[in-house]
């Protein structure tokens, strides 16, 4: 697909409005449908869609395996971080009550940051799992061209 004109055109004007609307989900997740989980397939089916088109190398120097692995990483420790917290503090685990004096904005602060985790995990996961996925197919592919 790379060859093709039309999609590069058309892909590099709807990949970051793809990653505009994800960012809109994530952080309106709270008062509306969605939140981390939906805005985090939706990033990750823009950077797929880049990769689609342009190529796994270019996709790959964009957010290489290596930061993937960190990202899974860092959005469950969000994830994990404002539960202890809460834990820490005397409260229930994702209790937010406790993290901030006010406990309406304790409430609105620990949903977003446990929903960003949320997100940041699972766009990381499903980049990893199209990564994987796409390994497996190229050894195959070179497997077979081997075998006799």
């Amino acid at each position: 697909m790379s060859d093709n004109k039309i999609l590069r055109i058309v892909a590099r004007f709807l990949i970051p409005l793809i990653m505009l609307f994800a960012l809109y989900i994530q952080f309106h997740g709270e008062y509306s449908p969605g939140g981390g989980f939906q805005a985090g397939v939706v990033f990750a089916a823009a950077w797929i869609l880049f990769v689609l088109i342009f190529g796994m190398d270019l996709g790959l120097a964009v957010i290489p395996k290596r930061a993937m692995y960190v990202l899974m990483l860092i959005g469950v420790l969000i994830y994990c971080a404002v539960g202890l917290i809460n834990v820490i503090q005397g409260g229930a685990f994702l209790e937010f009550a406790t993290l901030l004096p006010n406990p309406q904005a304790a409430q609105q602060a620990g949903i977003v940051t446990v929903e960003l985790g949320i997100g940041i995990t699972v766009a990381s996961a499903i980049m990893m799992i199209f990564t994987k996925f796409a390994e497996r197919k190229a050894w195959l592919d070179a497997v077979e061209e081997e075998a006799p």
